[in-house]
């Protein structure tokens, strides 16, 4: 499982999945959620903009990325 850690209170699901590298792109984030492929603690999110807080979790493509209080950019 990889963290993301956060610098601020949240950081929005499109700008996660860019920062674990689970995509390359703002434009692939806004396609995959867009098309119900990203879950988030379980359920399927259509929200690019979707507030992530800590011990939030994300789920696409077969891995997993916890959101953790810390440092943002960093990973574990």
């Amino acid at each position: 499982m990889q963290v993301v850690r956060l610098k601020d209170d949240f950081i929005r699901l499109g700008q996660a999945l860019k920062l674990s590298g689970l995509i390359g792109s703002g434009v692939e984030a806004k396609f995959i959620i867009q098309d119900g492929l990203v879950r988030v603690n379980g359920e399927v999110e259509v929200r690019r903009g979707k507030k992530l807080v800590n011990g939030d979790v994300i789920e696409y493509n077969g891995s997993t990325v916890k959101i953790e209080a810390g440092a943002a950019g960093s990973k574990a």
